[in-house]
């Protein structure tokens, strides 16, 4: 929002490299990544294209492929355009987008560039098992994509295919969080996401033993 629009097309792949030469620009070898919704779909793109350069990976809202959402949000999508522009002059999208913008006016262009994007089929599912590092997933319980994708995204992470064990010994180094009665809308400013993500981020893997929990009582 605070950059002005280019005459460049959207893209995933453009904007993962873009990040990483943020990253590098900013004097950085590895860092953190967390991403929502889009944002996602770049941390995802720079991870994969830039592992070396990400540390740990959180992504919020994201999906691997365009056929895990539901299908009436496709239809949704392939509708976004300039001609929406007045009637999104309402909606937190347009005020967020007004508020930091250089050029507000520039509104329908942005959505003509998004919905371009948005109509695009696309299927990321080679490049998962490229993401060696941790990676956590998040979604809401009422997100636009359908439970069984956000579950073969966790299941293609290694995440979710056995019992963990008793001992945790089977636990993947990878995470899913689903929050409850968060949509995709929302999640990103849920208290309940800093809960979950901040200790992944910051390596926090242990938990109280049997032993520990038993000791207290």
């Amino acid at each position: 929002g605070r950059t002005a629009l280019g005459e460049r097309l959207l893209s995933l792949e453009a904007m993962g490299d873009d990040m990483a030469a943020i990253v590098k620009a900013l004097g950085y070898d590895k860092v953190d990544l967390m991403g929502y919704s889009l944002g996602g779909g770049v941390a995802f793109r720079m991870a994969v294209q830039h592992p070396e350069a990400v540390r740990r990976l959180v992504l919020v809202s994201t999906g691997y492929a365009s056929d895990g959402f539901y299908a009436d949000m496709r239809t949704q999508q392939a509708q976004v355009g300039a001609a929406m522009a007045d009637m999104m002059k309402n909606t937190p999208m347009y005020k967020s987008y007004a508020a930091v913008a250089p050029h507000p006016q520039d509104f329908p262009k942005l959505l003509d560039q998004l919905g371009a994007h948005m109509r695009k089929d696309y299927d990321y599912s080679a490049d998962v098992a490229k993401l060696k590092m941790p990676v956590m997933l998040v979604f809401g319980d009422s997100d636009m994509y359908r439970p069984e994708h956000e579950i073969k995204f966790y299941q293609m992470l290694g995440g979710g295919l056995k019992d963990a064990g008793w001992m945790r010994e089977n636990l993947s180094q990878n995470r899913l969080a689903i929050l409850p009665n968060r949509t995709h809308y929302d999640v990103f400013f849920a208290p309940e996401l800093t809960a979950v993500t901040l200790p992944f981020l910051n390596g926090e893997t242990k938990v109280k033993t049997w032993d520990e929990v038993i000791s207290e009582t």
